[in-house]
């Protein structure tokens, strides 16, 4: 087996820390995007089934789907 010298163990270290860097940041970026798909599908449920409760002039579903929406929001800060 063939051993580093100090330079070359250095920067390998360097190397491993910088590509560990890089893995984190694109996980990070990959939960970010499924995060914001996953908020746009479901307020774009709870629009539905509140534009059905209109339609049906049903105001307790009305009043309970528009109240998830706004907590949607404020939770993700919409």
């Amino acid at each position: 087996m063939r051993e580093q010298s100090y330079t070359e163990f250095m920067k390998s270290g360097a190397m491993n820390r910088k590509k560990l860097k890089e893995a984190y940041v694109l996980n990070l970026y990959i939960d970010m995007i499924l995060s914001e798909a996953l908020l746009k599908s479901e307020k774009e449920k709870l629009s539905k089934r509140i534009d059905k409760a209109i339609d049906e002039q049903d105001k307790k579903t009305f009043l309970q789907l528009s109240t998830k929406y706004k907590e949607l929001n404020k939770k993700f800060g919409t």
